[in-house]
C-alpha cells in the first residue's frame, strides 16, 4: 500500500468496490439468459408441437378418408385446398419433431417424442399398404377396415403422443420456474453476502487507505511544528512512495538547509562572543598591572629590592601563566600557580590586612579549567570582603572531586572571613552573574567567570555563591572532570 500513489490508492479502493458488483452484475445477466433462452426454446417447441396437436389428425384422417373412397387420387390430391398428401403430412410432422428430438433436454418429453417418430413411421407403413391397395385395385372394404382399425388409432395415438410431450414441456416450464425462483432466492442471499462482504472490504481498505495517508501528514504536521518551534534536528520518516513522501523530502532538505543555517549563526555568534569575553577578560589585567608596577616601584624607593625581585618574579609567573602559549585551558596545577602568584604579589602590599591559604587536592592536577576562573573570585574576595573588613582577613581556596547524578565533577571554593553581604545584596548579584556579563551592572567579573564556564562546559556547571553579613562570603564552582593532554609536562615546566 505504501508504494502506490494518492491518485493508484483511491483507484483501488473504486476498483475493490466495482470488482465485486461487475461480477455479480455478469452473473446475473448471463443466469437470466440462460433462463430466457431456456424458455424461449420450450415455448417454441410447444408451439410447434401444439400446431400439430389442432390440425395434424383431421387433415391425414380427412386426406386418407378421399383417397380411399376415391374422391381424390394421390396425383389429384394436391388440386384440392382442403386437402393434403399424407406423405406430405408425415414427411413434415418427423421433420419437425426430428427437429425437437434433438433439442429436447427432458427425459419424459424425449421419450414421447421417441413414442411419437415409431407411430409415425407405423403410420406411414399403413399410408404405403392403403397406397398399394388403391394401385392394385379398388379393394374399398379392406381400405376402410384400414383406415378404422390402423390409421384412425395412430392418428389418435400421435394426438396422444403430441399431448404428452406439451404436457411434459409444460412440466418443465413448472420445473424452470422452480428453478429461477431458487435461483433468484439464491441470488438474493449471494447479494446480500458480496453485499456484506464488500462493505467490511471497503471500511477495511478505507481504514489502511486512510491510515497509509493521514499517518504520513499528522507525523508531517508534528515534524512541522517542532521546526517552527525551533528543532531544526527533527526529520520526518516515511515509507511511501506518493506525493506525501516527496513533501517529506522536501521539508526534510528544509529543515537540514535551516538547521545548517541557523548552526552557522549560532557558531558565529558564539565565536564573536567568545572574542568579546576575551576581550572584556583582557581588560581585567591592566589595571592589576598598574598597580603591581606602582607596588614594586614603592619597594624600589623604599630599598626593599629583595621584596621588589620577588614580586617582579611573582608578576613574571603571573603572565607566564596568563599566557599560557595562547591557551584558553590549562590544568588545575597551572592555576593554582597562578593563584598562588597573584595572592604572593597582593600580600606584598596588603601584609598587614591580607592572609591565604590553598588547599587543592592534588589529584585534580591533571584536569583542565578554564585560564582566570579563580583569579577574579579571589580579587573580589580580597578588594569586597577582606579589605573592607578593617582587619586581618583570610581567603581560602580548596578543590575536591565530587560525584553527582553518576558523573565525576571538580568542586572550587573560595572562602574569605570578611564583612559578608545582606541578604538583598547577595539575592541581586546571584541574579546578576546569571546574566550576560556586558549586561551586568555589577559583579562583572564573577558573572565573566560564571559565562565562560556556561559556554565552555554546558548550563548546568557554574558559580554558586554564598554569602553572611559580617561571616563572610563563598563562591563555589563546579565543572566537568576532563583530564587536559600533556597536563603533566606543562607543570613542570611552568615549575
Amino acid at each position: 500500500m505504501n508504494k502506490y500513489s494518492l491518485r493508484n490508492k483511491l483507484m483501488l479502493l473504486v476498483f475493490i468496490t466495482a470488482l465485486p458488483l461487475i461480477c455479480v452484475t455478469v452473473y446475473l445477466i448471463f443466469s437470466l439468459n440462460n433462463y430466457s433462452n431456456s424458455y424461449d426454446e420450450i415455448v417454441s417447441n410447444m408451439t410447434i408441437a401444439n400446431s400439430y396437436n389442432l390440425n395434424f389428425k383431421n387433415e391425414m384422417d380427412e386426406s386418407l378418408y378421399k383417397l380411399v373412397v376415391g374422391a381424390v387420387t394421390f396425383d389429384t390430391i394436391q388440386e384440392d385446398d382442403s386437402l393434403k398428401n399424407p406423405y406430405e403430412l408425415i414427411d413434415e410432422l418427423r421433420e419437425d419433431f426430428s427437429v425437437l428430438m434433438q433439442i429436447t433436454t427432458d427425459k419424459e418429453s424425449k421419450s414421447w417424442l421417441q413414442r411419437l417418430l415409431r407411430n409415425i413411421d407405423t403410420l406411414e407403413d399403413r399410408v404405403d399398404d392403403i397406397k398399394v391397395n388403391l394401385d392394385e385395385g379398388s379393394r374399398y372394404d379392406e381400405n376402410i377396415e384400414m383406415l378404422d382399425n390402423n390409421i384412425y388409432i395412430l392418428t389418435e395415438l400421435i394426438q396422444d403422443d403430441i399431448q404428452y410431450y406439451i404436457y411434459y414441456q409444460t412440466q418443465s416450464i413448472e420445473n424452470l420456474k422452480v428453478q429461477l425462483n431458487s435461483r433468484v432466492q439464491q441470488f438474493i442471499i449471494i447479494w446480500l453476502v458480496v453485499l456484506l462482504v464488500i462493505i467490511v472490504g471497503v471500511v477495511i481498505v478505507a481504514v489502511v487507505l486512510s491510515d497509509s495517508i493521514t499517518k504520513p501528514i499528522r507525523k508531517l504536521c508534528d515534524v512541522t511544528k517542532q521546526i517552527s518551534e525551533g528543532d531544526f534536528s527533527v526529520r520526518a520518516e516515511t515509507t511511501t512512495k506518493d506525493e506525501v513522501s516527496q513533501l517529506t523530502e522536501s521539508i526534510n532538505e528544509m529543515s537540514e538547509h535551516l538547521e545548517i543555517m541557523v548552526n552557522q549563526i549560532k557558531e558565529d555568534e558564539r565565536k564573536m562572543r567568545y572574542a568579546e569575553l576575551r576581550l572584556l577578560q583582557e581588560q581585567i589585567n591592566p589595571h592589576f598591572l598598574y598597580n603591581t608596577l606602582d607596588t614594586i616601584v614603592w619597594l624600589i624607593e623604599g630599598n626593599s629590592s629583595e621584596q621588589a625581585v620577588d614580586m617582579v618574579m611573582s608578576l613574571s609567573a603571573f603572565f607566564r601563566l596568563v599566557l599560557s602559549h595562547g591557551q584558553e585551558f590549562i590544568s588545575i596545577k597551572e592555576e593554582e600557580l597562578h593563584i598562588r602568584s597573584y595572592l604572593e604579589i597582593q600580600q606584598v602590599r596588603y601584609h598587614d590586612i591580607l592572609d591565604y591559604e590553598i588547599a587543592i587536592d592534588p589529584q585534580l592536577y591533571p584536569y583542565k579549567i578554564l585560564k582566570l576562573t579563580l583569579q577574579p573570585l579571589v580579587e573580589n574576595a580580597l578588594y569586597h570582603g577582606i579589605k573592607y573588613k578593617r582587619a586581618k582577613g583570610k581567603i581560602t581556596i580548596s578543590g575536591s572531586m565530587i560525584q553527582e547524578e553518576g558523573e565525576n565533577k571538580i568542586c572550587l571554593l573560595v572562602e574569605d572571613n570578611g564583612v559578608g553581604m545582606e541578604p538583598e545584596e547577595l539575592e541581586r548579584l546571584q541574579k546578576e552573574i546569571t546574566r550576560p556579563c556586558k549586561e551586568t551592572e555589577s559583579g562583572f567579573g564573577l558573572a565573566n567567570v560564571n559565562e565562560r564556564i556556561r559556554m565552555n562546559f554546558g548550563m548546568e556547571y557554574g558559580m554558586t555563591i554564598m554569602s553572611k553579613k559580617g561571616e563572610g562570603t563563598k563562591v563555589q564552582v563546579v565543572i566537568s572532570a576532563q583530564q587536559i593532554a600533556d597536563s603533566s609536562e606543562r607543570g613542570a615546566h611552568e615549575e
